[in-house]
């Protein structure tokens, strides 16, 4: 893909899994060959004070514990010319996908849901931190149950900053936002979260946003007029009580995470459904089909190639290395091997088929041990499953 970079930080890149007005994430792999997403912010919307606030919360947001629901923040650089973060790589389809694909939730399992992301946000609250970006989005629903994803980009959402500009983004933004952020307020409080994760409910339950519109103006003029409230049709009488209180416009009028969690798990009660249960159902209903996983899918000869290039460098830079006496031909082959994907691989047009590539280097540490590339890449082809003969 046109402008995919082959690295990020420390990270090799895969593949592109989403795009929006902030920026791009991508699949990409740690050295050792462990899979990450990474997201690489667009420029355009930062500034020195941005990149200062972003680069304290990246390191309170290291803090988050407590909790399986947020994916890990592993790493950022908010000063690199293009800011960018790191975090666990989930996989799974989103909740909107989810819903989309296959209906709405029946109502315990909305239920189940509220009392999982509660559990997570309130972990994210603990820490000093708001998500400020939670929708249906930004849940993945993966093989242990809904994990928010995106945290950690908190510092580059605030309305008072945000140009609303960029349509794709923004849009589904704006339909998750609580007024005070829509109407231009600077600064939020937990319960924009909480009115955040009434939106995912509600779209879990009715298929729908509390508002809605063919441009983000006009969402944004609804979401913050205190005379229009928010459309709740489909959503079932025994969940709505509770939905509606988490979408109330005055933030002070909206319930704490932990009374949403209460709420849930009385409705959970209700059904007679015990909560571990209720979570083992919703995993079942959002992965009958196997849980989507980019990770897993067969990696392009070049990009093994990038990989082996990578791990060679990384074996032959420590001071204790048995390559001593092969450093300089194992960074050329390294080197090499990095010029031939960036000259032959063409954005958009299938991989060279493997009888084109240049034989693997001959390689051998003085212990006898295979090369790293090799290691790492023989690794990846078994824990990805990966088709030796590609």
């Amino acid at each position: 893909m046109t402008g995919m970079p082959d690295r990020i930080g420390r990270y090799t890149v895969a593949k592109e899994l989403g795009s929006g007005g902030m920026g791009e994430v991508y699949l990409a792999y740690t050295p050792g060959g462990d899979p990450v997403a990474v997201k690489r912010i667009r420029s355009d919307k930062l500034d020195p004070l941005m990149r200062a606030r972003f680069e304290k919360e990246a390191l309170i947001a290291r803090t988050v514990i407590g909790t399986n629901r947020v994916a890990r923040f592993l790493d950022a650089d908010p000063f690199a010319d293009r800011p960018w973060l790191a975090m666990e790589y989930v996989a799974g389809r989103t909740l909107l996908a989810c819903v989309d694909e296959d209906g709405v939730l029946p109502t315990a399992l909305v239920a189940s849901l509220g009392a999982l992301l509660a559990e997570g946000l309130s972990a994210v609250h603990s820490a000093g931190l708001l998500h400020r970006d939670l929708k249906p989005q930004n849940v993945v629903m993966g093989k242990d149950g809904p994990v928010i994803i995106d945290f950690g980009l908190g510092a580059f959402m605030d309305a008072a900053t945000e140009s609303l500009s960029h349509s794709g983004m923004i849009i589904g933004t704006v339909r998750c936002m609580p007024p005070e952020q829509a109407s231009g307020q600077p600064k939020v409080t937990p319960a924009a979260d909480v009115y955040a994760l009434g939106t995912v409910l509600l779209y879990a339950a009715a298929r729908h946003y509390p508002y809605d519109g063919a441009a983000w103006e006009a969402v944004a003029v609804q979401v913050a007029n205190p005379a229009i409230g928010p459309d709740l049709s489909g959503v079932p009488d025994t969940i709505k009580p509770l939905i509606a209180s988490m979408l109330a416009f005055v933030p002070e009028e909206r319930p704490t995470l932990g009374a949403v969690a209460d709420g849930c798990a009385q409705l959970l009660k209700s059904a007679g459904l015990p909560p571990a249960e209720a979570r083992l159902q919703l995993i079942a209903r959002t992965t009958a089909g196997g849980t989507p996983d980019a990770a897993k899918e067969p990696l392009s000869p070049s990009f093994e190639k990038l990989l082996e290039a990578q791990g060679k460098i990384v074996e032959i830079s420590g001071p204790d290395s048995p390559l001593d006496g092969l450093k300089t031909d194992a960074k050329a082959d390294a080197d090499a091997a990095q010029a031939d994907v960036e000259q032959n691989v063409t954005p958009g047009e299938p991989a060279r088929p493997v009888s084109d590539a240049p034989a693997e280097p001959k390689v051998r540490s003085k212990a006898g041990r295979p090369p790293a590339s090799k290691r790492v890449a023989d690794e990846l082809r078994t824990e990805y499953a990966v088709n030796t003969a590609l």
